[in-house]
């Protein structure tokens, strides 16, 4: 090789260097930024989300969002304690355990209360809860459902004793009821609106006589909160405008939520009557630790059916696991 070649490839090989060297500068003094990694499982108040991102309210707002779908909604509990995720959607009940823990998580924005969504199911034979005791009673244990009876039997003068839990899923507490096999069931739509329908049963206590006590939210981590502020706010914003499409034009959020879930959207209707999407108005409510019905305040009583359950091993500051700032600052004036 002649020694113009090699000075020829020395200089390239230099202004490939330098070139690396400057392209690395700008990653020296700050890091790339990163969309906010959102857990979403098969809740109409959470699936809503999808009807954000198709309608352009994250764009619009100026959110950097990524949805990530959980066909295991108990996977993506897991998922934000370990920290693969920066937020998620989930219930309050199921974000008090992870407090319990220490583990720092905020609740910052309410999606929406079940208001009919769950129910506990009789047959006609069944008029009132005092016909319950020694019943069989068909749910699956420790969920939402657990909890609804648990509520329910407290304030109708029973106790979870005076009635015979059978464990199974919410599609199979609906056949088991049904086809006779047990005397009620707690299950949530659709299996609220086929039992109806097959004339097997009826509601004795849903949700929308449990105010306040199933809220949908948007659960992030507290360092997720810090460094990516702006979007979680912009997020928020988007939500508002989502409530607000939902309401508007219900048949088309339908069409998007049941093509996201894999339903016909004649199934997937039956949901919006059952659940009351929040506003910013309902948020600030909810958020608000004199309002009866706010997170803080209902706390103590879902902890006390986790306690009683085992599902905890001590009380959660609840008011650590709220951060109403982001609420404040995406809301309008």
């Amino acid at each position: 090789m002649n020694s113009a070649k090699c000075l020829q490839l020395f200089n390239a090989s230099l202004r490939y260097a330098l070139a690396a060297a400057v392209m690395a500068i700008p990653f020296l003094g700050s890091t790339v930024h990163a969309a906010i990694k959102v857990g979403v499982s098969d809740w109409t108040g959470w699936v809503a989300w999808y009807v954000a991102q198709d309608q352009g309210y994250f764009r619009k707002y100026g959110a950097d969002v990524k949805l990530v779908w959980f066909a295991n909604y108990t996977d993506s509990i897991s998922a934000l304690s370990t920290g693969q995720l920066d937020a998620n959607s989930q219930t309050w009940s199921d974000t008090l355990g992870p407090l319990a823990k220490g583990i720092a998580l905020k609740a910052v924005l309410v999606n929406d209360n079940s208001a009919g969504n769950d129910a506990l199911m009789v047959g006609p034979k069944i008029r009132g809860f005092p016909e319950l005791r020694g019943r069989k009673i068909a749910l699956e244990q420790y969920s939402i459902s657990h909890f609804v009876l648990y509520t329910a039997l407290a304030r109708n003068g029973l106790t979870p004793n005076d009635v015979n839990v059978v464990n199974l899923s919410a599609g199979d507490a609906a056949a088991a009821f049904m086809s006779g096999r047990v005397d009620a069931a707690v299950v949530w739509n659709p299996w609220i609106s086929q039992i109806e329908k097959s004339g097997a049963g009826r509601p004795l206590f849903t949700s929308t006589q449990m105010p306040g006590l199933i809220p949908d939210l948007l659960v992030a981590q507290a360092q997720a909160i810090q460094s990516k502020r702006k979007d979680f706010v912009a997020m928020i914003r988007a939500w508002f405008d989502t409530q607000a499409f939902i309401q508007s034009q219900p048949e088309r959020a339908v069409a998007i939520m049941a093509k996201v879930v894999g339903m016909d959207p004649g199934q997937y209707r039956v949901f919006l009557p059952g659940t009351r999407f929040f506003d910013a108005a309902a948020n600030r409510d909810a958020f608000d630790p004199q309002s009866e019905h706010s997170l803080v305040r209902v706390a103590p009583t879902i902890a006390a059916f986790l306690l009683s359950n085992k599902l905890i091993d001590a009380l959660p500051d609840a008011a650590k696991g709220v951060d109403r700032s982001l609420l404040d600052a995406a809301s309008p004036p």
